[in-house]
């Protein structure tokens, strides 16, 4: 099992760590893939309460906590999410969509009660600092949920249309809508797979960073996700001209390119 997880994840019988024995939790982390279709299944009260506390176990920095979630279940709502998300069909079909913020006003209001100062609250690092204690929190969430035969798939395009995301959910000030992560029973009659990842070569550099490998791996993983691609009757694109459209100019961010307007317009300083 442990090979075949690993040459699925690298999509290639090359695997560096073929020979690794895995435990429940590597295999639950080794096959996580994105999940679009969903049964109507809702997510139960007391499944939410362990995945949240799940969330509340990933590290913090600071033991800050400077993140929230927003449980989205009214399908109206959801919907009007979508709607502001690239109308994208699976928030509408599943039945829970999770809203992770980077949260700044817990701590803006704690200092009130306790007439204290924050203004540490207004630079970009404490910005920075709750969006990842809100990425971690998230992605002990997408195992926590895997692990219970859930599936799940994280919803950038939330920060597409931030200020009427925030509007949407009653944000306060100094609250941001970083991304959603949209939870529920995977759709057995269309399954999805694990798409393949750039080899280690690329990613893992030893002491120093080393990019001299990088060409050539990337081309053999161009190759590799053309044929994943085909293999899931989708168009067969590489994955140089794929991402290399996501990023090739503004237009191209779908409204991201005003993250840093938006973020202060929600109260963010950013100095």
């Amino acid at each position: 099992m442990s090979h075949t997880l690993l040459q699925a994840r690298y999509g290639s019988a090359q695997t560096p760590i073929a020979a690794a024995p895995l435990n429940a939790t590597l295999h639950t982390l080794l096959a996580h893939r994105s999940v679009r279709a969903f049964l109507p299944d809702p997510v139960s009260a007391e499944t939410l309460s362990v995945l949240i506390a799940a969330a509340q176990s990933a590290a913090t920095s600071s033991n800050l906590q400077a993140w929230s979630v927003v449980a989205v279940q009214n399908p109206e709502r959801k919907a009007r999410l979508a709607a502001l998300a690239a109308n994208q069909a699976h928030i509408k079909e599943a039945p829970l969509l999770l809203v992770f913020l980077a949260d700044l006003s817990r701590l803006e209001r704690t200092a009130g009660r306790q007439q204290h100062s924050v203004d540490g609250l207004q630079y970009l690092e404490s910005f920075v600092l709750a969006a990842i204690d809100a990425a971690l929190a998230a992605q002990n969430v997408v195992s926590a949920a895997e692990s219970l035969g859930l599936g799940t798939v994280y919803i950038g395009a939330i920060r597409n249309q931030p200020e009427a995301v925030a509007a949407e959910l009653n944000l306060p000030g100094q609250v941001f809508p970083v991304f959603g992560l949209v939870v529920g029973t995977p759709d057995p009659a269309r399954p999805a797979s694990v798409k393949p990842r750039l080899p280690q070569s690329v990613v893992l550099h030893h002491e120093q960073y080393e990019s001299a490998p990088e060409a050539a791996a990337i081309a053999g993983y161009d190759e590799i996700l053309k044929a994943f691609y085909a293999s899931q009757g989708l168009p067969p694109v590489p994955w140089s001209q794929h991402v290399l459209g996501r990023v090739k100019d503004a237009a191209a961010l779908n409204g991201r390119d005003r993250l840093a307007q938006a973020a202060r317009t929600l109260g963010f300083g950013l100095v």
